[in-house]
């Protein structure tokens, strides 16, 4: 059975959006102590993580890029603040999707369903090389020598493409269509957010240097001809 954590200071979101889980047999939890959120996730242990941005004493901006710290659990943010700048902002804080208020159940349902099956979803090959680089897709890491990065699964994913054709022009919208599905709440600027993150991460290993852009086609891992 699939773990569900709700961190959603409205009660009655909170008690609609649980019941409904567990009718399609979701086991659900929701945050009570919001001095903790990170501390109750963990010991949880979810499969998934749905976050609202307006909290008791810190937002879920703030709560998201702690977790990230630590897990790799896919983060949906639903809330009403469902402007640009906030749904940018939840994407670099390596959110996996954007839902916004008011929202459809069954839409919820059918979104955490499709993050739960891209999480799920790797290559047979676990590990893939390039240039001394390793990536893996099981580990959510990329290794020089000694040297680990932790990733997303959003990151892993975008990593795992390039890796598997080096030197070759990686479409954008393959990239998005591999990583939310949907093109509802993304956009080309929401891609480029995530791969600014992404470049700054692994930069830890030089991995940047290896990573091209062609601008308005896509991504490339090394120089290609």
């Amino acid at each position: 059975m699939k773990k569900i954590y709700i961190v959603e200071d409205d009660r009655q979101i909170t008690q609609t959006v649980a019941t409904f889980l567990k009718k399609w047999s979701f086991d659900v939890q929701a945050a009570t102590d919001f001095q903790n959120v990170v501390e109750a996730i963990l010991q949880y242990q979810p499969d998934l993580v749905l976050m609202d941005i307006s909290l008791p004493l810190y937002n879920g901006f703030h709560w998201c890029s702690e977790l990230r710290k630590q897990s790799d659990v896919p983060i949906v943010f639903l809330s009403s603040a469902n402007d640009n700048m906030n749904i940018l902002m939840a994407m670099n804080m390596g959110a996996d999707d954007f839902i916004a208020k008011p929202f459809d159940l069954q839409i919820l349902v059918a979104k955490i369903q499709a993050i739960l099956r891209r999480s799920e979803m790797l290559p047979t090959n676990h590990r893939l090389n390039y240039q001394g680089f390793t990536l893996d897709l099981e580990a959510f890491e990329v290794v020089l020598k000694e040297q680990a990065v932790a990733l997303t699964i959003n990151e892993s994913k975008i990593l795992g493409m390039l890796f598997q054709q080096p030197e070759k022009l990686i479409p954008k919208e393959k990239i998005m269509e591999k990583l939310w599905e949907s093109e509802e709440f993304i956009d080309a600027n929401t891609l480029s957010v995530n791969m600014t993150r992404l470049r700054k991460k692994v930069a830890e290993i030089g991995l940047d240097k290896q990573i091209y852009t062609e601008k308005g086609k896509g991504y490339r891992l090394g120089k290609g001809v």
